[in-house]
């Protein structure tokens, strides 16, 4: 890369830095945020990607360094002896359904074991920790960057909801208790007059230099959480609560256990429509696996825990009305209805366009052409109308009728019928397979070039549209032979950027097996299939010999890969067009074989298998213990395996097989002790 091209692309990353500071600022230390969270969140992926592609960015004020806004130079900046971290969001019945079946799979739990939550109302407030030794409150911790926190504990100190000392026998030895900070409303209309809102007025008192200060700010804490603790003698997070109020602590009034997501829902709906009675702000509810053992269990996923969910209230809404409804055609050939409607400002975004979700979804809800409908964004990228006020129905409307034929090619469409549930999916999809439709070719092509891809800069989905319309790119492949010398002549182009995306795609021959069987966009093959297809198959190669039936029979021995998978790959390699596209594109690539990356775990160079229904655990959990461990799982039975672990009714010719080779079969009480032994 020419230094030119250094500085520049250095320039607009560090023009991003600043930006995003700058919001996090606005947001984090003095709690008025500038932006709606679609534009951080945008701003945010574009600097990760930046970085990502060029190793010389670097900054310690990147997102990728620090959660939220840097500690103030104002106050002592401290460690957070456990992380204080974020939660993943539900927004309706369909996001905790899928929160629950997550849950029951990872634990392997039957559908009639039920499921205890606590559920908490969630605080628009400051987070703060507080750190208890003997009895003593000694430190209190601001959030910060969730890693490190400021030192507030003195102002911390002026709030009368925060015990000084607790006697009690029961209390532990060391607990960091965390809660959230905050004005009530009635104490908030006192001084309005000098803050912007209930939270600024938070934030702003916790970081007053002078406590004395803070003192004349009626702050208000309540406790529902810990980091960590020493000698905590509680089961559950409901008994963990109560232990709070004996302590001494407030807690939320409108704590609750609750079973079922059918309850979870209409506790939600009840405490949305008491909302405006309550003296504080809140915007959803936390819901938290009762259960501590369960807790541990699931762990966590990034910067979550597996066990918790924040469940939002209400999104920003507004009336607008549709004024066509076209068909979009996507990748996988699935017909998406999109509403074209009077452009209206939803949450600061001006919002045109509104996703019907399918065919079943518009003849459900009744949606027409000419419709006033309330159209809703909820922390998603695409609004969706959630309904119609048929009051104002013209008398001339007419039911809109979905196309059988595909907008693009004109083939077929067809609903799948699901072996599973025994109905067809909602989902209506063009039959003409991968290049042979345009619509299906272009998205195919935009998701090869795409960031998770092949990640070619420069090369989005408009240029990938302008080169099909101009006939530069029609296959994959295409894309490693363009003409430069006429991509230099198109309009807003020139030598600079046609060099720089030479530049880029040059780079994107050297790509991992995971990545590439990813690019390829086989159906129901996303990036943890693609993974796992890689772990199992090692190299390209191997990936290629699955056009010959015998050998994709096999996959069925890996993990997380199943009937649905199997018929996608199987579909994918029964087609000549994909195939010749593989040949000539593993021809041009370099696509590197998987290394197993070396860990010093406790199960380091030991290799496992499982056969049989296990007891109280699922296959996706047993797979993570034994890779936390730095083991490995292997799908067949061979000289490669030390250890064959049997449930009920194990597959007979495996555990044969594994007698013929001297293996070691373990039962899985056998297995469990062997994991206790080595942690």
């Amino acid at each position: 890369m020419r230094s030119n091209d250094s500085k520049l692309i250095k320039k607009n990353y560090l023009k991003k830095i600043n930006l995003i500071n700058k919001y996090n600022k606005a947001y984090y230390k003095n709690s008025e945020p500038i932006v709606d969270d679609f534009e951080y969140d945008n701003l945010k992926i574009e600097i990760l990607d930046l970085e990502k592609k060029y190793n010389f960015l670097k900054s310690d004020k990147s997102p990728s360094v620090i959660v939220g806004f840097k500690p103030s130079k104002n106050f002592k900046k401290v460690k957070h002896k456990i992380p204080m971290l974020s939660l993943d969001n539900a927004f309706d019945k369909e996001d905790l359904l899928n929160f629950e079946k997550k849950i029951r799979n990872f634990l392997s739990l039957k559908k009639i074991t039920n499921i205890e939550y606590s559920s908490e109302p969630k605080i628009d407030g400051i987070s703060a920790s507080l750190l208890y030794k003997n009895g003593k409150f000694i430190q209190g911790l601001s959030r910060g960057d969730g890693t490190e926190g400021e030192d507030i504990t003195e102002n911390l100190k002026t709030i009368k909801d925060i015990p000084k000392y607790i006697s009690n026998k029961n209390f532990p030895e060391e607990i960091d208790i965390r809660g959230e900070v905050y004005i009530g409303n009635k104490d908030f209309n006192l001084i309005k007059d000098k803050f912007a809102n209930p939270r600024n007025a938070a934030s702003g008192s916790l970081r007053q230099k002078n406590p004395d200060e803070t003192k004349k700010i009626p702050l208000r804490f309540i406790a529902y959480t810990y980091g960590f603790s020493k000698n905590l003698n509680v089961n559950t997070q409901f008994e963990f609560l109560k232990s709070l109020k004996f302590w001494g602590f407030r807690i939320n009034e409108y704590n609750k256990v609750i079973e079922g997501v059918d309850n979870l829902i209409q506790n939600h709906k009840n405490l949305e429509e008491k909302r405006s009675t309550i003296d504080f702000d809140i915007d959803g509810i936390v819901y938290k696996v009762n259960n501590f053992d369960l807790q541990k269990r699931l762990g966590f996923v990034t910067n979550a825990p597996r066990w918790a969910i924040a469940h939002k209230f209400s999104p920003d809404n507004s009336i607008s009305e549709i004024l066509n409804i076209e068909i979009q055609v996507g990748r996988t050939g699935a017909l998406t209805p999109v509403a074209k409607i009077k452009p209206v400002n939803i949450g600061g975004v001006v919002v045109s366009n509104a996703t019907l979700h399918n065919e079943d979804e518009i003849i459900r809800k009744d949606i027409r052409i000419g419709d006033t409908v309330k159209v809703e964004r909820a922390g998603d990228v695409i609004p969706h109308v959630i309904s119609v006020d048929k009051t104002k129905r013209r008398t001339n409307s007419k039911k809109y009728i979905f196309p059988e034929k595909c907008p693009s090619c004109g083939s077929k469409t067809v609903k799948d019928f699901n072996e599973t549930t025994k109905k067809h999916d909602a989902i209506r999809r063009c039959l003409n397979e991968e290049f042979k439709c345009e619509k299906i070719a272009i998205e195919s092509l935009k998701h090869f070039v795409s960031k998770e891809a092949l990640n070619i800069d420069g090369f989005g989905k408009k240029i990938v549209e302008k080169f099909w319309e101009i006939n530069l790119v029609k296959f994959p492949q295409d894309i490693f032979s363009l003409n430069f010398e006429k991509i230099k002549k198109i309009e807003g182009w020139g030598e600079l950027s046609a060099s720089n995306l030479k530049y880029s795609i040059e780079k994107s021959k050297k790509i991992s097996l995971e990545k590439f069987i990813y690019a390829l966009g086989i159906r129901h093959i996303g990036k943890e299939n693609a993974r796992l297809l890689s772990l199992h198959l090692k190299n390209i190669e191997s990936f290629c010999r699955l056009s010959k039936e015998s050998n994709i029979e096999v996959l069925l021995n890996i993990d997380g890969i199943g009937e649905t998978q199997i018929k996608s790959i199987r579909n994918f390699f029964s087609n000549k067009i994909n195939i010749s596209v593989l040949e000539k594109l593993n021809k041009i690539m370099e696509i590197s074989n998987v290394v197993l990356s070396k860990k010093d775990g406790i199960l380091k160079n030991k290799t496992f298998m499982f056969t049989g229904k296990l007891k109280e655990i699922s296959r996706a959990e047993a797979k993570s213990l034994i890779e936390q461990n730095s083991g490995k799982i292997i799908s067949n039975v061979n000289n490669k395996l030390n250890f064959l672990v049997i449930g009920e009714k194990p597959t007979s010719k495996k555990v044969k097989k594994a007698k013929e080779l001297k293996i070691k079969i373990l039962t899985q009480d056998e297995w469990i002790k062997m994991l206790n032994k080595t942690s």
